[in-house]
C-alpha cells in the first residue's frame, strides 16, 4: 500500500558528489541531436566505420557455440584469450608484455576512474597536459588532486616542463598520439626524453592511446610502454577501431598495480561483460583489424582534409589551428578577445556546434580556443558549417 503524502526526503549528498559536474560535451550533444544541427562537437567515431555484420556474426557464433560461458560471471581481469591477444600485439623484440599485466575494463573511462581510485589521494599532485582530455580531468577530479599543468607546443608535451614540475607528483597523464583535444602528436625524440624523465623522477606515466592506430600516413610511432614497461601504464580501447557501444578497453601495467586495480574493479562491477569480450576476440583473432583499420584511416584522412581546406578558405587569417596527422580532432585558436563560449551561442543559433576550449584546461583556461571534430559530418556539411563559423568569427574581429 502506498503512503499518503509522504514527507519528501532531504537528500544529503557526499562532499565528493557535490563537486561533480556534467561534461560540457555531453550537454552540447543534447542540442546536437536535432538533425538540422551540423555538429563538430562530439568525439564520436563515424558509424560508417562500424563493422556491424562482423559484430553480429561474432555474437551469434559465441552464443551458439559457447553461450553458457559467455552469459556467466567471468574473472575480474578479463577473458584470457583476449588478454593474450592484446599482450602479443603490444610486445616487441625487446619488450615482452604478459597477459597477466592486462586487465579488461568497461571502456577507457572506467580505467581512468580505477587508476584515480588506486593512485590519487586528496591533495596529490598529478601532472596533465595543457590542454588535456576532459574525461580524464573529470575522472581524476573526483579524488580531489592538485592538478599540475604541463606545457605543450606543436610537437606535443614538453618534457622539460615535467622535469621542472614533476618532483613528488603521483602520476603524469598523457595522450601522445593525435591528442584529444588538440590533435597534436608527441615527437619520437620527446617520447624517449619523457620516459627517461619520469623514470628519473620515479613518477608513473599513464599513456592513454585510443587514437594511436588512426595515423593517416606511415606507421604508428613507438609506444611509451615499450620504452619502460615497469614505469608506464598503458591504456587501450576498442572504441575507435571497432565501436564505442561495446564499452571495452584495457589497462596494461606492472603486475602489483594490476592486482590492486582488480580489487578496485571488483568493488565497482565485478568484471567486464564476458559476452562482449568473447565476441570481440572472435572478431579480431584472425587479423581483422589489420584489414579494417586502414579503411578507417583513409576515411578520416579524407574528412580531415576537407575540413582543413574549408578552414583555410573561410577562416580569417588571424585564426590558427593544428594540422593533425591522425585521429579525430582539430584545435583552433582565435584572437585573444574572442570568447569561444559566446561564439558557440551564436553558432548554435545558426545550427552549428563545437566544443569551447576552456573545459579542457585543468587551470588558467584559454577562452579563445575550441575543438572541432570532423569524422561524423559529410563533406558538404563540413563546408557549410565551417563557412558559417568563419562568418561568425569575422563578425567579431
Amino acid at each position: 500500500m502506498k503512503l499518503e503524502n509522504p514527507t519528501p526526503i532531504d537528500w544529503k549528498f557526499s562532499v565528493r558528489a557535490e563537486q561533480l559536474q556534467s561534461s560540457v560535451i555531453r550537454e552540447i550533444l543534447k542540442v546536437t541531436q536535432r538533425p538540422e544541427v551540423i555538429s563538430f562537437a562530439g568525439g564520436l567515431p563515424s558509424p560508417e566505420t562500424f563493422p556491424v555484420e562482423r559484430m553480429r556474426a561474432a555474437f551469434d557464433k559465441v552464443l551458439s557455440e559457447n553461450g553458457k560461458t559467455a552469459l556467466q560471471y567471468g574473472p575480474t581481469d578479463g577473458y584470457t584469450p583476449l588478454r593474450a591477444f592484446i599482450a602479443d600485439s603490444l610486445s616487441t623484440s625487446d619488450s615482452q608484455i604478459l597477459p597477466e599485466q592486462i586487465m579488461m575494463v568497461s571502456g577507457s573511462q572506467q580505467g581512468l576512474d580505477l587508476l584515480g581510485k588506486v593512485l590519487i589521494d586528496e591533495g596529490s599532485n598529478i601532472m596533465v597536459e595543457t590542454p588535456s582530455y576532459l574525461g580524464a580531468l573529470q575522472a581524476f577530479s573526483v579524488y580531489q588532486p592538485k592538478f599540475v599543468s604541463i606545457e605543450m607546443d606543436e610537437h606535443g608535451l614538453i618534457p622539460a616542463s615535467v622535469a621542472a614540475k614533476g618532483e613528488g607528483a603521483r602520476l603524469l597523464y598523457a595522450l601522445p598520439n593525435f591528442q584529444n583535444p588538440t590533435g597534436r602528436t608527441l615527437s619520437v625524440e620527446r617520447r624517449y626524453e619523457l620516459v627517461e624523465t619520469c623514470a628519473r623522477l620515479r613518477v608513473p606515466l599513464i599513456e592513454d592511446n585510443p587514437y594511436g592506430d588512426l595515423c593517416y600516413r606511415g606507421e604508428p610511432l613507438p609506444k611509451l610502454l615499450n620504452m619502460n614497461p615497469g614505469g608506464v601504464i598503458y591504456m587501450g580501447s576498442f572504441s575507435k577501431v571497432l565501436t564505442p557501444g561495446i564499452r571495452l578497453g584495457y589497462i596494461v601495467a606492472p603486475i602489483p598495480l594490476i592486482r590492486k586495480l582488480e580489487q578496485a574493479k571488483q568493488a565497482a562491477d565485478l568484471h567486464t561483460s564476458t559476452l562482449t569480450q568473447m565476441a570481440v576476440y572472435e572478431v579480431i583473432k584472425d587479423g581483422f583489424l589489420s584489414e579494417h583499420i586502414p579503411t578507417i584511416r583513409s576515411f578520416y584522412s579524407g574528412q580531415c582534409d576537407v575540413m582543413l581546406a574549408a578552414m583555410k578558405k573561410y577562416f580569417p587569417e588571424s585564426v590558427s589551428w593544428t594540422r593533425p596527422e591522425g585521429g579525430m580532432f582539430i584545435w583552433v585558436t582565435l584572437p585573444k578577445h574572442i570568447d569561444s563560449k559566446q561564439l558557440l551561442d551564436a553558432a548554435l543559433a545558426e545550427n552549428v556546434a563545437f566544443v569551447p576550449g576552456a573545459p579542457f584546461y585543468a587551470d588558467n583556461p584559454e577562452t579563445n580556443t575550441l575543438r572541432l571534430s570532423f569524422v561524423t559530418v559529410s563533406p558538404e556539411r563540413i563546408n557549410e558549417g565551417i563557412q558559417k563559423l568563419g562568418r561568425l568569427i569575422q563578425a567579431r574581429m
